[in-house]
Order: structure tokens, then C-alpha cells, then sequence
């Protein structure tokens, strides 16, 4: 699906600085999903997401923002979830998880963001069962790797998980709500699974439009 060039570090896991689907997209923002207990920080695992530059064309309402205001406006990101631009978030795990725990924390995030806009029908959910199934068997070691690819030629998702020692294995979302909603997980503004990847996207978009 892509090639990859040389690497950034995102807390210590190295991302290509740019990945090459139909076209090159560089890796925009990054960021970390963690959890605090303790006051002992848990990280679970590295995020980075890549975006055709072409994108900023669609935020030009945003231009001369402050990153801080951006991060805080939830219709900005809105705008880069609809943009009709590739997007790609790679995700490395951190912390090793089961493969079904992992279905169901996207499954209970895309459910809910579905239910709250009433778009959760048969069809979303059947979707949404067969990405429970495809996570149910595996077994996320520390850096297996999940792909979230979003085209522009369709509103569908391509999911690819890659872990060591074991082959490829993807799954097509072709369910557009489904699709959307594992978008909004990750870069939904305030509702976003990881505040500093979203930070670190409106800090690298301010950066961009101020130009």
C-alpha cells in the first residue's frame, strides 16, 4: 500500500517522516494515548498522522489562528475530517494489548459518536462487528503497527496491521459512518482519543496557514 522514508521519533518509536500512498504525505502532527495512575504514566501507544499538504487549501477560513485557539475549535477539526484529502494515522503500540480489547475500545468510541448524531443503524453495526471480529484473534505486541488508511476516492477506510513475525493482515471499512467516526476518534478536536496528537496538529496546521 505505501513506502516509507526515513525516520522521526515519537517517544521513542521511530516514524517514517513520510509515507507514500497515491501521493507522498508527510507526517503532519504526532502524539501519544496514555493514562495517568498513580501519578505514574501509562502509555499505550504512539500516533502519527499524515496528510496531503494539499489540505491547508481547505482551512484558509483558520488562517493567522494561534495554535492554542485552533486546538480549541472543534469545527476546525471538523474541516479536516471532511477535507477531500488522503489521510493516513499510523499507530505503534506502546504497551502490548489483546487484539479484542482493542475492538472494543474503537467499537464503543465509533458506536457512541454514531449514536450521538443518530446514524448508528443495522448496517453500522454490522460494520462495525466485523472490525470486532477482524481485532478478535490477534495479539498486539509492543511495536506491531496499525495503519488507518482514508482515500479521497471513496469514504471508506483500509486498516492494516502489521506485526512481527506474522503476516499482514487488513480490512476494508466500507461502511462511510463507520469510516468517519474511526477518523473522529482520532483527530475529533475535543473528543479526539489523544490530546497532545491533536495539540501537535494544530500547532503544525497554525504553522502552515500562517504562511
Amino acid at each position: 500500500m505505501c513506502t516509507k522514508a526515513e525516520s522521526v521519533m515519537v517517544d521513542e518509536v521511530p516514524f517514517p517522516s513520510q509515507i507514500t500512498t497515491t501521493k507522498t504525505l508527510p507526517l503532519l502532527a504526532n502524539g501519544i494515548t496514555d493514562i495517568e495512575i498513580h501519578f505514574l504514566q501509562i502509555k499505550f501507544t504512539a500516533i502519527g498522522v499524515y496528510l496531503d499538504p494539499e489540505i491547508v487549501t481547505h482551512l484558509i477560513k483558520w488562517k493567522g489562528k494561534s495554535a492554542a485557539d485552533l486546538a480549541k475549535d472543534d469545527d476546525f477539526f471538523e474541516a479536516i475530517i471532511s477535507a477531500p484529502v488522503e489521510k493516513l494515522i499510523r499507530v505503534v503500540v506502546i504497551k502490548e494489548i489483546k487484539g479484542s480489547q482493542f475492538g472494543v475500545q474503537i467499537e464503543s468510541a465509533v458506536r457512541d459518536r454514531l449514536a450521538e448524531v443518530d446514524k448508528f443503524e443495522e448496517e453500522e453495526e454490522e460494520a462495525l462487528e466485523q472490525l470486532v471480529d477482524f481485532f478478535q484473534s490477534k495479539y498486539f505486541k509492543t511495536d506491531s503497527v496499525l495503519t488507518f488508511y482514508f482515500p479521497t476516492t471513496s469514504p471508506t477506510a483500509e486498516i492494516v496491521v502489521a506485526i512481527e513475525g506474522k503476516e499482514e493482515s487488513k480490512i476494508e471499512v466500507k461502511n462511510g459512518n463507520v469510516a468517519e467516526m474511526i477518523k473522529k476518534w482520532y483527530l475529533g478536536g475535543s473528543s479526539g482519543v489523544s490530546s497532545t496528537t491533536i495539540s501537535s496538529l494544530a500547532n503544525a496546521l497554525s504553522l502552515q496557514l500562517s504562511k
